[in-house]
């Protein structure tokens, strides 16, 4: 059977039984990841076209990444208080309107301040976007449909990435005005398409056990879910390497710029190839040992890289090992990270929990970049390693706690067998 007619069986298979208000919600990512433009690019705005050295490109990163970690908190207090879609809409409009902005700035303080802007209206989306899918799609379901999303937002971006390429040849200002677009665009659809899922959260927390309001501060002290978010945090400091310190480490090795573009793209295609089919053979299995599995394969994929020395095809197996990882590991914990989540605070721990990602953005380039340049190539991805073998083993402890805010049931295509009370 031809690639393209096994994607579209799995396309099939998985989509089985998920609510319509799930897929309006599921175009709209793909929308707005079809149109995401700016993020890829925005190093080489500034350095190649605008003329900004590569230690104002990092600053603005960092800014945009600041921007992310406050959203991820206040835009999951939001999600609670205000509700899902209004949180949606309004991060959308803000974002369409920061990035269209941003594409006619000029001056490197404007330009920072508005990447501040944009990164902080982008990542509000986030724990909305979460949230409704956990309110919408029963637990059974959930790692399914979180696999879907993140197969829509891999798609849009190996698409994004293409186009972009070739529109930026004449011109990097439509970059930011398409991006803007689709971004209007998602707004648009979630308007006329997704409901408000806030009153269904609600009814699901009419059957929970009674307590007071959870507010931030209680969030942090849930042990159980801070042990998922710290494990977390973990991985996407290793997950950064990816992005950042593999290509120092293949520069240093004599690997073109064609043959890193080749082995980064990896990533992406085979997340869009095999994310459905290996959902599919998650099924059924014992979830703290997909956690531990995926984990070691993040971890020592990265590792492995320590002996790739100069082989593009070495490096490419790599990426290829820590992919499959990334691929059993983002939908299964994201259907834990719902399941420790209250319904009457998903919006606060969908926050917390995105805020590891963003924390990660800071602190895993800078752990990485030190690692490279004062221990050396083999230092660094040892430490990735240990990191996933370290996480692998903080998985067993995880899996016998049970949520202390979670009263609905485990799924069963995701229940550790004989690991939860």
């Amino acid at each position: 059977m031809p690639l393209s007619a096994r994607l579209v069986s799995e396309a099939r298979r998985a989509a089985g039984g998920l609510p319509r208000q799930f897929w309006w919600l599921w175009t709209s990512t793909l929308v707005n990841r079809l149109g995401g433009f700016v993020i890829t690019f925005l190093a080489l705005y500034l350095t190649v076209d605008r003329g900004y050295s590569a230690a104002y490109a990092g600053l603005v990163a960092g800014l945009f990444g600041m921007g992310s970690a406050v959203a991820a908190i206040g835009a999951g207090v939001l999600t609670d208080r205000l509700g899902r879609r209004p949180t949606l809409l309004v991060a959308q409009v803000s974002t369409a309107v920061f990035t269209a902005v941003l594409g006619f700035m000029d001056g490197p303080v404007a330009i920072a301040a508005v990447a501040f802007l944009v990164g902080l209206a982008n990542n509000a989306s986030r724990p909305a976007v979460s949230a409704m899918i956990a309110d919408l799609v029963p637990p059974a379901d959930r790692v399914r449909a979180y696999a879907l999303n993140y197969w829509a937002i891999n798609i849009g971006f190996g698409a994004s990435a293409a186009v972009a390429g070739l529109i930026a040849v004449y011109g990097y200002l439509p970059l930011f005005l398409l991006d803007a677009l689709t971004t209007l665009l998602c707004a648009v659809v979630v308007f006329v398409k997704v409901p408000e899922t806030l009153s269904q959260a609600m009814a699901e927390a009419a059957d929970e056990p009674s307590g007071p309001a959870i507010g931030l501060g209680a969030v942090f002290r849930d042990g159980p879910f801070m042990a998922v978010v710290g494990v977390n945090l973990l991985l996407a400091m290793v997950f950064q390497q990816g992005s950042t310190t593999l290509a120092m480490d293949m520069g240093e090795h004599g690997i073109t710029t064609a043959q890193y573009g080749l082995v980064a793209s990896l990533n992406g295609v085979l997340i869009v190839v095999l994310q459905l089919p290996l959902t599919r053979l998650m099924e059924g299995r014992n979830r703290t040992a997909l956690l531990m599995v995926s984990t070691l394969l993040i971890g020592w994929g990265f590792g492995l890289t320590a002996v790739a020395g100069s082989s593009a095809g070495l490096y490419a197996l790599t990426v290829a090992i820590w992919t499959i990882g990334e691929i059993v590991n983002a939908p299964t914990m994201m259907a834990l990270v719902a399941e420790h989540s209250p319904a009457r605070a998903r919006g606060r721990y969908q926050g917390v929990y995105s805020l590891s990602w963003s924390l990660a953005s800071f602190v895993g380039p800078m752990a990485g970049g030190l690692l490279l340049q004062y221990a050396g190539s083999a230092a660094l991805w040892g430490a990735c390693a240990a990191a996933g073998t370290l996480a692998a083993v903080a998985f067993v402890p995880i899996g016998r706690q049970r949520p202390q805010s979670a009263a609905e049931p485990a799924a069963p295509a995701v229940e550790p067998v004989g690991a939860e009370a």
